[in-house]
């Protein structure tokens, strides 16, 4: 091995096991990790630059402005009250159509907001009707996770994974592109739900019930949980509702996705156009922006970006395909893809959505390209699995509000996240190999 090679190694290791230990904030753990490779020559000020530019860095932070200002507006307020009466008047089954909408929100904006507006409405209108929000606190949180599987800007890592891709050579993903198979693995997973998750979770008649600001304020917390996705505290607060705002964010917001599904230019630069025009029409003030951006998360990514420059320049990451492809005699693309998707499945169990990106995307196109095959379904797998995490209450950060609110104990993510597990994994890699042919 190369000394840069030992060095990045060596980076890796201590980032992993920083993240692991949960002693320190994740994203301060990823800066640390750039500072270092950048100051031992591994990466050039260039590319570290490029990191900190990167597109996914530009369409999640404008789309965190663009979202913000439509909390702001009272937006995601008048529609979850909407919801509670339709809960209301239709009972039990009511409570499934808000989780559903919340999947389906979660498509397109951060499910942060959603599952933290969402919440206590599912708690108090299941207690009302004599049910147990046990029962549907957890579903809530997964069809958040789950939703977020189905398009390029659901979630952080869709963005992270097609950043990492174009650095390593591969052309970017559509913002729909992923959907079909997104939603294969969201309906199967939530149909699970519906079936099976009311008897895996026991009610209990005397949990435990910590009021919403009380858990809310549990998330500014360092560690994977906390720096993830950002403290949810900025969105406990409900907004007035206020028509024109809500109206022209909306409008804007609709027109980035759109314009960036037509190809008339990529999701960072409609959205960042979109997140400017609110402030020019003084939808939201530019203070009020700067508040929504949540550098947490940004800082994160970029740090991990590096991370991941630095794999890929270093060959560190072709390297170990070799070695993977050469202890496997004639492996198939077939059995190639069930590891890569299992693997980055269960990583994102104890590691932070970004890490898991970072260390599996390099992986997953060197292996597509050392047997000969298109990259393409391996990169899907990663995107399908990194969001995955459903067997801990502690790998995500909607999983952390619902585990507070509901009073749960551990073992009951482990008996509803398990399977799963396992019935996204198969969903995952039919649809796959149907739409993203080897």
């Amino acid at each position: 091995m190369t000394p840069s090679q030992v060095i990045t190694l060596l980076v890796l290791a201590a980032v992993v096991a920083a993240l692991i230990s949960d002693r320190m904030r994740s994203d301060v753990v990823a800066l640390s990790g750039a500072a270092v490779l950048l100051m031992s020559g591994v990466v050039r000020p260039v590319e570290v630059q490029g990191a900190f530019a990167s597109p996914a860095i530009i369409a999640l932070a404008s789309l965190f402005v663009i979202a913000y200002a439509m909390e702001l507006s009272g937006l995601l307020d008048a529609a979850i009250r909407r919801v509670v009466a339709l809960c209301k008047h239709i009972g039990r089954s009511g409570l499934w159509v808000r989780i559903a909408l919340a999947g389906a929100a979660s498509a397109f904006l951060n499910n942060t907001p959603i599952v933290v507006l969402s919440a206590p409405v599912v708690r108090d209108v299941a207690k009302s009707l004599g049910l147990s929000p046990k029962r549907f606190l957890i579903p809530l949180s997964y069809a958040a996770v789950l939703g977020g599987c189905v398009t390029l800007i659901g979630t952080s890592t869709n963005l992270l994974v097609n950043d990492m891709a174009a650095v390593a050579g591969q052309p970017r993903f559509g913002i729909f592109e992923i959907t079909p198979a997104g939603l294969w693995v969201a309906a199967a997973g939530g149909l699970y739900l519906l079936l099976f998750s009311g008897r895996l979770v026991k009610a209990g008649h005397k949990h435990e019930e910590v009021k919403t600001r009380e858990a809310l304020e549990r998330f500014g917390e360092p560690g994977l949980a906390g720096a993830q996705l950002g403290s949810a505290i900025s969105f406990a607060e409900h907004s007035p509702f206020q028509p024109v705002r809500a109206l022209a964010s909306l409008a804007v917001f609709v027109g980035a996705v759109a314009l960036a599904a037509l190809e008339v230019a990529p999701i960072a630069a409609t959205a960042f156009a979109g997140a400017v025009l609110l402030i020019l029409m003084r939808i939201i003030t530019a203070d009020e922006a700067y508040r929504g951006l949540r550098p947490e998360v940004l800082m994160l990514i970029a740090g991990m970006v590096v991370l991941g420059i630095a794999l890929d320049v270093t060959g560190l990451a072709a390297e170990v395909t070799e070695q993977l492809i050469g202890t496997v005699d004639d492996m198939s693309p077939l059995l190639a893809l069930i590891i890569i998707y299992g693997a980055t499945l269960f990583a994102t169990e104890i590691l932070s959505n970004a890490t898991v990106a970072v260390l599996f995307t390099p992986v997953a196109v060197s292996m597509a390209e050392a047997m000969g095959v298109s990259p393409r379904p391996f990169l899907v797998a990663v995107m399908l699995a990194g969001s995955a995490a459903f067997a801990t209450p502690f790998g995500y950060q909607t999983n952390v509000l619902v585990y507070q609110m509901g009073g749960y104990n551990y073992l009951d993510f482990v008996r509803v996240g398990i399977p799963l597990n396992f019935i996204t994994w198969a969903a995952g890699i039919i649809a796959i190999q149907f739409y993203f042919p080897f």
